[in-house]
C-alpha cells in the first residue's frame, strides 16, 4: 500500500523553474565532485540485461524485474535493471582499471514492486559507482574513509545550493556518525528497524548504519540485501564489522531518516559462498557473474548507489520525490499531495 506523509503547512521554497535549475546544478556539481573525490571515470550503463546471467541486482530477493522477449535472440528474455551492483564489477574487470580507480554511471531503473510514497517511486535514478580495491583496503577503516569522502561531497553540494538559493539553509552536521545495526538494535530494542533509523539519524543528523543484510541477535535482519554483492556476513557472532551499510540523513521536513546511499565492500569468493549458503541461494553459483567471481576473474572492489532524485529532494527541501522526477502515482495520492502543497510532476 502506498503511504503519503503530509507535512503541516508545507509550501515549496522554489517554483518549477527554480526547481529544474536546481536539479541540473546539483546533478552536475555532485557527479563532478564525486568523480574527483573517488577517482572515478564515467561509463555508459545498460537499461536491461539478459535474464539468467546473475548480473541483475536481486535487491531483497522478492522483487520482480520487468521483463520482455527479444525477437532477434529467439525470444530470450531481458530484464530492466534494478541496479548495476554486479554489472559494474564486470566492467572493472573488462576495462582493466588500475587499483584505486573506478567508474560511475547514470543508472535508470524500474522497480515495479516498490511501495510508493514520499521517498519511493517506480522509477529509480542514481549514480552507480564502483572502485577497485587493494588487498589491504578490504577492512572497516577503508570503508569509513570512502563514506567520509562521499559525505564531504554532500557537504560541498549543500553549500553550493545555499549560494544559489539563500532561503535554503544548510542542515547537515560537519561529520557523519557510524554504528553497526546490532549496536543500533541494542540501543533501541523496542523499536522497529525504520524507527531505529529515525531515532539515531535525528540524534546525529547523518549516520552510516553498517551490517545491512546479516541476521541480528533477535534473529531478524535490519534490512534485506542480496547475498552476492555486498559483504555483510560475519564468520563469528563476536565480529560486528559489517563491510557494507546505508548512508542516512535527517529530513526535518518529513520527520524521518532519508537513505541517500547504499554501499559496501564487495564479496570475495569465500564470502560469496558463505552468504549464498546463509541465504539458501547456493544454486546461483552456476550463473555467469558468480562463475567469473569464483574463478578469480573479477577484481576486489567497493561500490554503491547514490539516489539522484532523493539527493535533489533533500537539498531543495521538497516533501515528495514526485516534485523532482516524472513518474506514475496512484490518483488518490496525487490528489492528496496536491491538497498538501506537493505538486507531483
Amino acid at each position: 500500500m502506498s503511504y503519503l506523509i503530509k507535512p503541516e503547512g508545507y509550501k515549496a521554497l522554489l517554483n518549477l523553474s527554480q526547481t529544474e535549475l536546481g536539479i541540473k546544478k546539483i546533478k552536475d556539481f555532485f557527479q563532478q565532485n564525486l568523480s574527483s573525490e573517488l577517482r572515478l571515470r564515467r561509463v555508459t550503463a545498460p537499461l536491461f540485461v539478459l535474464q539468467g546471467t546473475g548480473v541483475n541486482d536481486d535487491l531483497n530477493g522478492v522483487e520482480r524485474p520487468v521483463c520482455f522477449p527479444i525477437k532477434d535472440l529467439k525470444d530470450s528474455r531481458a530484464e530492466i535493471v534494478h541496479s548495476l551492483a554486479k554489472w559494474k564489477r564486470l566492467v572493472l574487470a573488462d576495462y582493466h582499471l588500475e587499483e584505486g580507480y573506478g567508474i560511475y554511471t547514470d543508472m535508470n531503473a524500474i522497480r515495479a514492486d516498490e511501495v510508493l510514497g514520499n521517498f519511493h517511486s517506480l522509477y529509480v535514478d542514481q549514480w552507480d559507482w564502483e572502485r577497485s580495491l587493494r588487498e589491504n583496503e578490504r577492512n572497516e577503516d577503508f570503508l569509513h574513509e570512502i563514506v567520509q569522502r562521499i559525505y564531504a561531497t554532500l557537504l560541498r553540494t549543500e553549500y553550493m545550493v545555499y549560494e544559489m538559493f539563500p532561503e535554503i539553509k544548510p542542515s547537515l552536521p560537519q561529520h557523519i556518525a557510524f554504528i553497526h545495526a546490532e549496536d543500533l538494535l541494542q540501543k533501541y530494542p523496542t523499536l522497529s528497524p525504520k524507527e531505529r533509523e529515525d531515532a539515531i539519524t535525528k540524534h546525529f543528523g547523518a549516520v552510516f548504519v553498517q551490517g545491512i543484510g546479516s541476521r541480528l541477535s533477535n534473529g531478524e535482519k535490519h534490512d534485506g540485501r542480496a547475498p552476492d554483492y555486498d559483504d555483510w556476513s560475519t564468520p563469528t557472532d563476536s565480529n560486528r564489522t559489517g563491510l557494507n551499510g546505508d548512508l542516512l540523513v535527517w529530513d526535518e521536513l518529513l520527520g524521518h531518516a532519508m537513505e541517500l546511499s547504499s554501499m559496501g565492500i564487495r564479496v570475495d569468493a569465500e564470502t560469496l559462498l558463505r552468504q549464498l549458503k546463509l541465504s539458501g541461494c547456493e544454486q546461483r553459483k552456476e550463473l555467469y557473474f558468480h562463475q567469473r567471481l569464483l574463478r578469480g576473474e573479477l577484481p576486489q572492489s567497493i561500490g554503491g548507489g547514490i539516489g539522484q532524485s532523493r539527493l535533489c529532494m533533500f537539498f531543495l527541501r521538497k516533501a515528495h520525490i514526485g516534485e523532482i522526477q516524472a513518474s506514475i502515482w496512484p490518483e488518490e495520492m496525487r490528489r492528496e499531495a496536491e491538497k498538501a502543497g506537493m505538486n507531483l510532476i
